[in-house]
């Protein structure tokens, strides 16, 4: 009898380690990119992506963060494969043990949420701001997609999929976990199809997503510019002790930080707009415009002609609008 039990709990013991096994981040892809937390602040942690295209560095071009509160770990935004995810699983467990229990995600474009899988499978609730539903049911998130799984394979694959969130955030709120108090800052449509920001209450610390970039250039993409330009100038500044940015390094003088891309945003604007109501053609405008204060930025190259002419079409259409 007593072998019996024995082997009984042995079988028991076996079919948790099997369960554990198959919500395991390790079944993911390893990924040779540095990834290493940087401590912002007693609760706040981060790593920082690299600057450029996804296919150079494996997908990490992007920021997350981590906050320890006492009774589990929140998460702002997933990262762009889940191998990564699962890498920044293995750093936080460097940190706490702690269980994750939220992820915050500052907005649905593809180097900020294809970690997602991870974090649900490890049963943590899915925040993320309105606006994500309308990205995952366009043709442009199912085109990213499958790029991605070429592009990016064996990080991205076939297995990689799109998480819809749990809790869909329209207005700004707070929530307590542990000791700590959040405010998650609902901005609607600014960078992407919906925006939102976190600030951790006790440590003054801002979690901004893509809305503000950390020395280099932002992608403008398919955003609102001129709502993106009017979040950054009324964006609340005042007793921050660090931003942390969707890219770029964190900065102990958001001020400073906020006010880059918001020159950027406003010089792109200015010029484009000009061109616009004189029917300039693009080419000529940017041929001829004065980009000196942003050509040595990282990504310049890789963005500002791109940036500069998605711009150019948003500002005909406000034309057209008026």
């Amino acid at each position: 009898m007593h072998t019996c039990n024995k082997f009984l709990l042995l079988l028991a013991a076996f079919a948790v380690h099997c369960s554990a096994v198959a919500q395991s981040p390790e079944k993911y892809a390893a990924t040779s990119v540095e990834m290493k937390a940087t401590k912002v602040s007693e609760h706040v942690y981060y790593v920082e992506g690299r600057p450029g295209i996804a296919t150079d560095n494996e997908g990490f071009i992007s920021n997350a963060g981590f906050i320890v509160t006492g009774d589990g770990v929140v998460i702002f935004d997933a990262l762009g494969t889940p191998s990564l995810a699962a890498k920044l699983v293995e750093i936080i467990r460097q940190t706490t043990d702690q269980p994750i229990k939220r992820v915050i995600t500052s907005h649905y474009h593809a180097d900020h949420i294809y970690g997602l899988q991870v974090f649900e499978e490890l049963g943590a609730k899915i925040y993320a701001p309105q606006g994500a539903q309308k990205y995952i049911q366009s043709d442009v998130a199912k085109e990213r997609l499958e790029e991605r799984q070429f592009s990016l394979d064996p990080w991205v694959n076939d297995k990689t999929y799109l998480v819809l969130p749990d809790i869909t955030v329209s207005r700004s709120n707070h929530f307590k976990l542990g000791d700590l108090t959040f405010t998650i800052n609902y901005l609607g449509k600014a960078h992407s199809d919906g925006d939102l920001t976190l600030l951790v209450e006790p440590d003054r610390v801002l979690f901004s997503g893509d809305i503000i970039f950390e020395g280099r250039v932002p992608y403008v993409g398919n955003a609102d510019s001129k709502i993106w330009l009017e979040t950054l100038t009324k964006l609340e500044t005042g007793g921050l002790t660090a931003l942390i940015p969707g890219h770029g390094s964190y900065s102990k003088n958001p001020a400073s930080t906020i006010s880059q891309t918001r020159r950027y945003l406003a010089y792109l604007r200015k010029k484009m707009g000009a061109a616009v109501d004189d029917f300039e053609a693009f080419d000529e405008v940017y041929a001829k415009t004065d980009w000196s204060e942003f050509e040595k930025l990282p990504a310049f190259k890789e963005a500002n002609r791109i940036n500069a002419y998605q711009v150019y079409l948003a500002m005909e259409a406000e034309l057209l609008e008026k």
